[in-house]
């Protein structure tokens, strides 16, 4: 028995995408570098915060091997499942969610788990799969209004359960952004984003009155210099990540030697601003660097839906891809001051033990696409019985 296991993950291991995994696993140990810095002079050290992350990446690399070996037809027939699990994790934060010291209740926290977790990072996952079978299905009439009724359903029930009962409406975007790319990729109509668009015109007059003032202030001092010029209110975390990049130069200052890093005077420095800390510290040079590592990455999720034939194969590759672009142009763009602070991390390289295992798991679906591009033969002719919950 444990030997047919062992060959199981050995045939999976060397089916899945190595050249994927190797660009992974590189900018994870890159990702374990800053944030060793960025921790140094921490209450806890940094041991405590790399036991957690090498963990958690080998704890990835094994989702990322399973998850490979699935073929996708797989999820597609378990769509109606996922949309389950989707809303269960999101309604186990009314009894079970905790806020973490960041003011929107976006964790679940078990007293028998040493860590807490975020549904959304897990429903990302899933609502990709959801988005590529609900397309697949409706893939000859993707334009028509029921397709898109259908569509917003799911976009709608996932992104509003998190946003009531979280009240992150940063991560929520993610679901927004995906959205967006997966229907545009997949072929909807331009009239429809152009429909939307009139829309969202219409509605931000009529809900602005109702946004918190620090929503209004984050959006606002994007575009009005006289929001806070001194930065100590609304534009502090930004005004100082901006002083790290600047200060860091061509070169950097060094790791472990940063000026403000090591003085902890970054917050989030080693999640949500880790940039800014790689930028004193490794300069331009090392900003380059994780952006390179990052743009490989997402080369290589495009790369392999295109290469895939099969309509919801591809899909699934781009709204992995999209998912990653959302995430590493909000962060980059709050250490830059472009974008409004809304708590992302920085794929790969920030420290978070369950979203870092998310992550390897969602690549691992497009590593899947990469061993299996197209259903297996007997699927290609043979037409499957009318699901009667198809509408889900």
């Amino acid at each position: 028995m444990l030997g047919r296991v062992i060959r199981y993950i050995r045939d999976a291991f060397r089916k899945c995408d190595l050249i994927l995994l190797l660009l992974l696993v590189v900018t994870t140990i890159f990702g374990c570098f800053a944030i060793a810095s960025a921790t140094s002079a921490s209450a806890l050290g940094p041991v405590r915060y790399l036991v957690v992350q090498i963990g958690a990446a080998l704890a990835g690399i094994f989702c990322f091997v399973l998850v490979s070996s699935v073929d996708a037809n797989f999820y597609a027939e378990h769509r109606l499942s996922l949309v389950l699990i989707n809303i269960g994790l999101l309604l186990l934060l009314i009894p079970f969610g905790t806020d973490n010291g960041s003011g929107n209740r976006s964790w679940l926290n078990f007293p028998f788990l040493p860590f807490d977790i975020q549904p959304a990072e897990i429903c990302k996952i899933t609502f990709i799969l959801i988005m590529a079978s609900v397309m697949a299905s409706r893939q000859n009439s993707l334009s028509s209004p029921v397709s898109i009724g259908h569509m917003l359903l799911h976009i709608g029930l996932t992104f509003g359960l998190n946003v009531v009962i979280s009240g992150d409406l940063g991560v929520s975007l993610i679901f927004a952004f995906v959205f967006i790319v997966m229907t545009f990729a997949g072929g909807v109509s331009i009239f429809w984003y152009l429909l939307a668009g009139g829309g969202i015109a219409v509605l931000a007059p009529i809900i602005w009155p109702f946004l918190a003032d620090y929503q209004k202030n984050r959006i606002l001092i994007l575009f009005d210099p006289n929001i806070d010029p001194l930065g100590i209110g609304p534009k502090y975390h930004s005004v100082r990540a901006m002083r790290s990049l600047t200060g860091g130069g061509l070169t950097g200052q060094g790791l472990f030697e940063g000026t403000r890093t090591q003085k902890n005077l970054l917050a989030a420095q080693h999640t949500d601003f880790i940039f800014a800390a790689i930028g004193e510290e490794l300069g331009f040079i090392g900003c380059a660097f994780a952006m390179l590592l990052l743009f490989l990455i997402i080369a290589r999720c495009v790369w392999v839906g295109v290469r895939s034939p099969d309509y919801m194969r591809r899909l699934i590759c781009f709204g992995a891809a999209g998912a990653l672009i959302f995430q590493i142009i909000i962060n980059v763009g709050m250490c830059l001051g472009v974008m409004p602070v809304i708590g992302l991390t920085l794929p790969f390289i920030s420290y978070g033990g369950s979203s870092l295992i998310t992550l390897y798991t969602m690549l691992g679906l497009v590593s899947g696409v990469y061993a299996r591009p197209t259903p297996p033969s007997h699927e290609r002719y043979i037409r499957p019985p009318m699901n009667t919950l198809r509408y889900y």
